[in-house]
């Protein structure tokens, strides 16, 4: 059996951006993979990933097979070079967290715009209301951003969520620190409600089928003795659906880089530094950079 998630269109460029290009990037779950091979798409070009029957994992394009990684258990591949591995989740080598992939979900957006959102916590109490957030509490309170060894980190972030977590049970006043250590993959490190000496650490991992189609997938390593899996993955999967039709309406679907694009407020400093920091990497794949008409 082979399931399909794209196929390739008149609007479905292959990309030629060498900054993402030399990257990994995660097509699917094993888990998924081992249902069925996956036909999709990769940066624009046709990609099939399977694993064989001596289990390993497999990915080709047209011009043959590709190179291939089992990191956090999802399927990584390059249509280029990368410099070294994936980046490290020193977590997920932690014997009591639950380490899985909550949910893979399609949105017609760019990855970039949904690495935006996934750093915004002024959206939380009108998206995600009685969840991460809710009125009156609408306050971001200030934090720093600040760039360590090449990644992004958004740090001393703190967020009034009534149920933050499947594993609440009260409000809370949530501690967050953001990392970008990918253009297309973030991670969010958040206070635990079942210990206070750790975070749970949350990540989204972007697959780019095209500059304005992707399937997002939600990583989780947390500290949760009380929930099953499914209502771990139930209550991501509502605050992704929330999230979904605010993205595929979002316009344009690309990420303007030119700061002048669209207003930014101090709520939006993790956004202004995301969008800097693709700008001095080079990234030109899922964006408008700066300078170039809209």
């Amino acid at each position: 059996m082979i399931a399909e998630t794209a196929t390739v269109g008149a609007e479905s460029a292959v990309c030629a951006d060498p900054v993402i290009l030399n990257r990994w990037h995660p097509v699917a779950s094993l888990d998924e993979i081992r249902r069925a091979a996956l036909r999709t798409l990769l940066l624009g070009a046709p990609l099939t990933c399977w694993i064989d029957d001596a289990g390993t994992a497999r990915a080709r394009t047209g011009t043959g097979e590709l190179e291939v990684r089992t990191d956090f258990g999802y399927l990584w591949t390059t249509l280029g070079e990368p410099d070294g591995g994936v980046f490290a989740v020193p977590e997920t080598g932690e014997a009591d967290r639950r380490t899985l992939n909550a949910l893979t979900v399609g949105i017609g957006v760019s990855a970039p715009r949904a690495i935006e959102n996934f750093l915004d916590m002024a959206h939380f109490p009108y998206v995600h209301t009685g969840v991460l957030g809710e009125e009156p509490h609408t306050e971001v309170a200030d934090y720093r951003v600040e760039e360590r060894d090449g990644e992004l980190w958004a740090v001393g972030c703190v967020f009034y969520q009534p149920r933050a977590s499947a594993a609440s049970s009260q409000a809370v006043l949530a501690e967050y620190i953001y990392r970008v250590p990918h253009p297309y993959g973030a991670m969010l490190y958040k206070s635990s409600p079942t210990d206070p000496d750790r975070m749970d650490a949350i990540g989204i991992f972007i697959h780019p089928l095209t500059d304005t189609r992707i399937r997002a997938h939600l990583f989780l390593s947390v500290l949760d003795e009380v929930s099953t899996d499914p209502e771990i993955r139930r209550f991501q999967q509502e605050v992704i659906a929330q999230d979904k039709p605010i993205l595929e309406n979002q316009h344009p679907k690309l990420l303007p880089l030119d700061p002048r694009a669209e207003t930014p407020i101090r709520a939006d400093r993790s956004a202004i530094a995301y969008r800097r920091w693709l700008s001095r990497l080079g990234v030109t794949y899922g964006v408008i950079p700066a300078g170039a008409p809209a």
